[in-house]
């Protein structure tokens, strides 16, 4: 309960994904199995969780309590899926375990793991599907931002975004919108946006318009960000990474 949405909508994928991959090992339904692994993979690991969560992982303070619930989610991705993938992948999911864990015997000595029934949150899975949806739309925009040379990374952006429902307009702010857009900035506004904003069809109620984001790169973390609010001893990047670069010179430090 205490972990980030993100994380716990991950856990409910897993358990979601359990259900599915325990069936079909069970009706020796083995390509059922596989292609829901193979879908949450591509769709739900690779194009938006870890594509999000990149930033924490190598940006945020060792002690940060959101880079500290993603790795716990993700070591639990990882025995999951080593774990499950066995029967098919015999060697290279051999070679994977014994690579994290080269003291122990072998991952097919190793039982399918209980998923917790507590990781089920059918309020996560909903949350996060309404601001993929939402995200869907900033994405597409900063493609056409891209093909049209306003920006090069996604991080050079700062989009208005304008939300005609409140309580997603309100979820979004929540969230930390940018974050999941990977972008510098993002201003949320009521309404339906200018004739001119990027829309999808399938996606009503959300308006897009790509700015520039101001201020100056964070020579760590990429971000754009104002130079006024930099430490002095720190003038290059955000608060946000010198607290990350002073902890781990303090932890040094100390031997």
């Amino acid at each position: 309960e205490r972990m980030p949405l993100l994380e716990r909508w991950l856990l409910h994928r897993l358990h979601e994904l359990d259900g599915v991959v325990r069936k079909g090992y069970e009706t020796y339904q083995f390509r059922v199995a596989l292609s829901a692994m193979v879908e949450f993979c591509n769709v739900d690991l690779s194009a938006f969780y870890v594509d999000v969560r990149k930033d924490a992982l190598y940006c945020d303070p060792k002690s940060s309590a959101r880079r500290r619930a993603c790795r716990s989610a993700l070591d639990q991705v990882f025995e999951r899926l080593v774990i499950w993938l066995a029967p098919i992948l015999p060697f290279t999911a051999e070679e994977t375990w014994l690579t994290r864990f080269p003291d122990d015997v072998s991952v097919h000595l190793r039982t399918f793991p209980e998923t917790p029934a507590a990781w089920e949150d059918d309020f996560a899975g909903e949350e996060v599907a309404r601001l993929r949806e939402a995200r869907a739309v900033v994405t597409g925009a900063l493609e056409v931002a891209r093909r049209d040379k306003l920006i090069g990374s996604a991080l050079e952006a700062a989009p208005r975004v304008w939300v005609a429902d409140d309580a997603l307009r309100a979820s979004l702010q929540a969230a930390d919108f940018a974050e999941l857009c990977i972008t510098s900035g993002v201003t949320l506004e009521a309404g339906d946006g200018p004739a001119e904003a990027f829309r999808l069809a399938e996606t009503p109620g959300v308006a897009v318009l790509v700015e520039k984001a101001p201020g100056v790169k964070c020579a760590r973390s990429w971000k754009y960000f104002d130079p006024a609010t930099a430490l002095p001893n720190f003038p290059d990047i955000t608060p946000r990474d010198a607290a990350a670069v002073a902890e781990w010179d303090a932890a040094h430090a100390r031997g």
